[in-house]
């Protein structure tokens, strides 16, 4: 049977841990908390545990999950709802069961990684360097050309929806309110005012994307820096103008700079001694 993996779990802690002292405190709204999936029942609890365990690398794929005696003493759950378990687990694409064989965790390639409960196990397996580049190349392929066409928007309410977002950013940025809701409903709002049925319906992926970002690189920092906070505003500002090209320009600068700005704070938690002020991602 396959073990917790202790280095991984520390840098789990590490990822988790308090702010360094003297930061601000920051608050977050229920809405916009970075602890995904609360279970609702047995089956959802048994699945996320599972699941979790999977994409932590404690069962890495190609080996076999233990027998389900084992799994049944170990959860104190019943069959099926073991079984109910694998199948939202098989539907992901994690896991695949045979008869007489087992149950066995699937090459990473067959992962349904748009599956928003993967994309929050990966978070609380504190991910590496390329899984968020990866997470970020995926923003970059949507944003910017999302902000080009929220700048072709006529919809005064779009646009005051993406304005009313960035005030809240720098009322908050030193602090003191929810910052990372702000941004979040700034990035949002820009999906929402392309008008496009077809990123309206990745809203809710991107916006798991979005908070798995803020998760990695809200780690002990309570404010966002003058710099990023222009950025915002200068995408802003082009959507507000209708200029397509540089609102595309402004928001693939800003992604840019923000994954630079992650890899930084999973440097650092890799160097406990570098106690710098982190900035917000966005």
């Amino acid at each position: 049977m396959a073990r917790p993996n202790i280095e991984h779990q520390q840098r789990v802690s590490a990822l988790q841990g308090p702010p360094p002292e003297g930061s601000p405190i920051l608050r977050v709204s229920p809405e916009t908390r970075t602890d995904f999936l609360p279970p609702r029942n047995v089956n959802d609890f048994l699945a996320i545990a599972l699941g979790n365990d999977i994409v932590a690398g404690v069962y890495p794929p190609g080996s076999l999950l233990p027998a389900e005696s084992s799994l049944l003493q170990r959860f104190k759950v019943s069959r099926p709802t073991l079984r109910e378990a694998f199948r939202v687990l098989a539907a992901k694409g994690l896991i695949v069961s045979r008869r007489k064989v087992g149950t066995r965790v699937r090459a990473k390639a067959d992962w349904n990684m748009l599956d928003p409960d993967i994309l929050a196990w990966h978070l609380q397996a504190a991910p590496s360097e390329a899984f968020v580049a990866d997470l970020f190349q995926f923003r970059q392929m949507v944003e910017p050309q999302a902000a080009a066409l929220a700048a072709r928007s006529r919809d005064p309410a779009t646009i005051e929806r993406i304005a009313a977002a960035y005030a809240d950013m720098e009322r908050y940025k030193r602090g003191g309110g929810d910052l990372i809701g702000a941004d979040l409903r700034f990035h949002q709002a820009i999906l929402e005012a392309t008008g496009n049925h077809f990123i309206g319906a990745l809203g809710g992926l991107i916006n798991t994307a979005l908070i798995a970002t803020f998760r990695l690189g809200w780690q002990g920092a309570a404010v966002i820096e003058d710099d990023r906070l222009l950025q915002h505003g200068a995408v802003m500002e082009a959507i507000r103008r209708q200029d397509p090209e540089t609102a595309r320009v402004r928001m693939a600068e800003l992604l840019s700079d923000s994954i630079e700005d992650v890899r930084l704070t999973l440097r650092r938690h890799e160097r406990p001694s570098d106690s710098r002020r982190q900035r917000c991602p966005s």
